[in-house]
């Protein structure tokens, strides 16, 4: 993991994950303050929410709370780490797969997975653009990798086939939750109806494609598709399923081969 600089616990473990798991000394110097760790994150959360990750500064957080910068780095030695102390706060513990007593199988325990965290993302997009260094491995960011490890259980897959799943189902649903928050984004900014963006981007596709040049396109514009989409929890779950037709086909190839 990349290494961070800042108070140590003595684990030999990243400031950030450190800090997650309460492994972090607390300020003991200095008249009692008036912080918490929990309140700086709670209010860059906020910031987050507002204004996007962008805003997210040690300064703007601090201005939040009424303190002063300085007084924030008894707790947080950098953004980075602050970033995935608002990560794990946001994420949460993921919700119960379903009982074993309910007969469900992988496929509907991974697509519980996948649509649960979907549900987080579009909550909270400004997590989609926090940098991904390194390997989860703060408390609700392994509980997450957990659950969707365990949903594969009885799927007849090795270890690395089951990691290899997961990033697959996971980086779709990123995928699908960043693009459906930058298009609506866009539309937001243009103040107008989100049909009338789709009808003018028609409109601007039938005076570009060339029928000779653009054959497929032209089909597409002509079926008027692109001015009636699915709605996005519609074209997600088109997704999701066509993901796992594809990992169904390797459940059922390792079942052939044992076979």
């Amino acid at each position: 993991m990349t290494e961070e600089k800042g108070l140590s616990g003595g684990t030999g473990l990243p400031a950030s994950i450190e800090a997650a798991w309460g492994l972090r000394a607390r300020p003991v110097k200095g008249p009692k303050p008036g912080l918490s760790l929990a309140r700086i994150v709670d209010a860059a959360v906020a910031v987050a929410a507002s204004e996007g990750l962008g805003g997210v500064s040690m300064g703007r957080v601090a201005k939040e709370l009424g303190a002063s910068t300085m007084s924030l780095y008894r707790y947080v030695s950098a953004k980075g780490e602050l970033y995935v102390l608002m990560q794990e706060a946001a994420m949460g513990p993921p919700p119960p797969l379903p009982a074993p007593e309910s007969g469900a199988g992988w496929r509907e325990a991974l697509t519980q997975w996948a649509w649960a965290q979907r549900r987080v993302f579009h909550r909270n997009l400004w997590m989609l653009r926090i940098p991904v260094p390194d390997l989860p491995a703060s408390p609700n960011s392994l509980a997450w990798w957990e659950q969707g490890l365990r949903a594969l259980e009885g799927a007849g897959l090795d270890a690395g086939e089951e990691v290899s799943v997961i990033l697959l189902v996971n980086g779709f649903v990123r995928n699908e939750a960043l693009l459906t928050g930058d298009l609506a984004a866009a539309v937001e900014a243009r103040g107008i109806p989100a049909q009338e963006v789709r009808d003018g981007y028609t409109r601007t596709l039938n005076r570009l494609v060339d029928p000779v040049r653009h054959p497929a396109l032209s089909r597409l514009v002509e079926s008027r598709a692109l001015a009636t989409p699915r709605e996005p929890e519609d074209e997600f779950g088109f997704g999701m399923e066509r993901v796992l037709d594809g990992i169904e086909a390797l459940v059922e190839a390792r079942a052939r081969s044992r076979a």
